[in-house]
C-alpha cells in the first residue's frame, strides 16, 4: 500500500499530540493524507468541513465499503481493525438501522435519567475523594488510578447493571485492547472475551431484568423489533469503552490545564468563571478523543479542492478540529476559559452518530471537578508537566498516570 509523498504518519507510540496536531493542520487544507500503521487514509482537521462530512450520507460506517478491506490489503491482522470491525451495534451501522439500534440508548440517557443518577455520581465522587485523601496523606498519589479512572467506570457500570466486582477486569481488558503495545493476536482474543462477558450479562438480564440500560436494550417496545443478542452485546461493548474512556480524559485534561494556568484556576475557584466553561474549553482544546476511526466513501466526495475517492477511509481528527483557527480564532492553540464568545466545539461528534453519552460525561465532570478542587484547593502536579506520559493508543488522549500532591 503506497501512500502519497505528503502523507503524515500518525504514530501512537510517539505521543507528541501538539506536534501531531500541527503536522495534520499545517498544510492549510481541510483534509490531510495520513498513514495509520501502514494503512493510508484521509483525515479531516477543520471544523466546518467536519460538520459537513459527518452528515454526508455518502460517508458510511460499513466496513465493506472500504476499498482496502474489499481488496484484502487490510485484514484482521491490522492492529486497528478491532476499532472498526467491532461487531454489529449503533456504532457500526447507518440510516434506519442506526436509528433502531440507538433509540433505546438515547431514551435511557435522557436529562431526567441523568438527574436521577446524580446522587449516585455524587456519592461515588465523595467515596473516591476519601480514598484519594487516604492514599495521598503521606505524599504522591496517582489521580488517575484512584479517582479519574474508577469514577466513570462506576457510573457506566451502574447504568449498564455491571457488578462492581467486574470493574477491574473490564478496565484491564479495555486498556490492553486500546494499547498499541498489545500483540494483535492477544487483542483479538480480548475482544472475544468481552463478547463472552457481555453475552452472559445479556442472558442474565433477559432472565432477571432490572432497572438498567442492558435490560432496556433487551426488552423491545410493544410492536417494535427487539435487538438481537449480537446487537445488544455490540452496543454494550462499545458504550462501556466510550462511556468511561472519554470521561477519564476529560477530568484529567481539565485538571492538567488548570494546574498549568493558575491564574485561570483562581478565577474558577473564586466563582468568576463557571465549571461548565472549564469543561467546554477543555473539550475543545485537549479533546479526550484524538482520532475517530473510520468512515468510508461510497462515491467520490469533493471537499474544497480535494476529493475523497470512492472506497477511501476518512478519520475524524477531533483534536486538530478543536484547534482550528478558522473556527476558534488565532489563539486556538491556547487554553483560555475567558474567551469572550461561546465555545462551539464538536468534540462529541455531529450528526446522527453524535456521542449518546455526551451529556453523561459532562454531568460526571461537572460533579467531579468542583468536588476535587473543593476538597484539595492546593492540589498540584508531583512531577514537571512535561514528564506526564501519554499512553500508546491511537484514538484516546490518555495518560499513563497523573501523580499529584494534594496539599501543595
Amino acid at each position: 500500500m503506497n501512500c502519497p509523498h505528503a502523507t503524515v504518519v500518525v504514530d501512537p507510540l510517539v505521543r507528541d499530540l501538539d506536534g501531531e496536531t500541527e503536522m495534520l493542520s499545517g498544510g492549510g487544507a481541510p483534509l490531510a493524507r495520513i498513514e495509520l500503521l501502514g494503512v493510508p487514509a484521509w483525515t479531516v482537521t477543520r471544523h466546518a468541513e467536519a460538520r459537513q462530512l459527518l452528515v454526508d450520507a455518502r460517508l458510511v460506517k460499513d466496513l465493506n465499503a472500504w476499498g482496502l478491506w474489499r481488496s484484502g490489503e487490510v485484514t484482521h491482522a491490522w492492529p486497528l481493525i478491532g476499532m472498526i470491525d467491532a461487531g454489529r451495534s449503533m456504532f457500526t451501522v447507518d440510516g434506519e438501522e442506526h436509528r433502531r439500534l440507538r433509540t433505546k440508548t438515547s431514551q435511557a440517557l435522557t436529562p431526567r435519567r441523568l438527574e436521577a443518577i446524580r446522587p449516585a455520581i455524587e456519592k461515588f465522587t465523595e467515596e473516591l475523594l476519601d480514598a484519594l485523601a487516604e492514599q495521598g496523606k503521606d505524599g504522591v498519589v496517582d489521580l488517575k488510578a484512584v479517582f479519574a479512572q474508577p469514577l466513570p467506570m462506576r457510573v457506566v457500570g451502574l447504568l449498564m447493571g455491571v457488578d462492581e466486582a467486574q470493574h477491574p477486569m473490564l478496565t484491564k481488558r479495555y486498556k490492553a485492547f486500546f494499547s498499541m503495545l498489545t500483540p494483535q493476536e492477544e487483542r483479538m482474543a480480548l475482544l472475544a472475551e468481552l463478547d463472552v462477558f457481555y453475552a452472559e450479562l445479556v442472558r442474565e438480564k433477559k432472565a432477571r431484568p432490572t432497572d438498567d440500560l442492558t435490560s432496556a436494550l433487551i426488552l423491545a417496545e410493544e410492536g417494535g423489533e427487539p435487538l438481537t443478542e449480537e446487537e445488544v452485546v455490540g452496543n454494550l461493548k462499545a458504550m462501556v469503552a466510550a462511556g468511561h474512556e472519554t470521561t477519564i480524559g476529560l477530568i484529567l485534561n481539565a485538571v492538567r490545564a488548570l494546574l498549568a494556568h493558575p491564574d485561570q484556576l483562581r478565577k474558577v475557584l473564586d466563582g468568576e468563571i463557571p465549571w461548565d466553561t472549564v469543561i467546554e474549553e477543555t473539550l475543545r482544546w485537549d479533546t479526550p478523543t484524538t482520532h475517530l476511526l473510520m468512515r468510508f466513501a461510497t462515491e467520490d466526495i469533493q471537499v474544497g479542492d480535494q476529493v475523497v475517492a470512492e472506497g477511501e477511509g476518512v478519520v475524524i481528527s477531533y483534536r486538530a478540529i478543536g484547534r482550528d483557527a478558522v473556527q476558534h480564532g488565532d489563539d486556538a492553540d491556547a487554553f483560555d476559559i475567558t474567551r469572550p464568545t461561546p465555545i462551539r466545539h464538536m468534540t462529541f461528534g455531529h450528526g446522527p452518530h453524535i456521542c449518546p453519552g455526551a451529556a453523561l460525561s459532562r454531568v460526571e465532570a461537572g460533579i467531579a471537578l468542583p468536588a476535587l478542587f473543593g476538597r484539595f484547593p492546593q492540589l498540584r502536579l508531583a512531577v514537571p508537566d512535561e514528564e506526564i506520559r501519554k499512553l500508546p493508543v491511537m484514538t484516546q488522549n490518555d495518560m499513563e498516570a497523573f501523580p499529584v500532591l494534594l496539599h501543595g
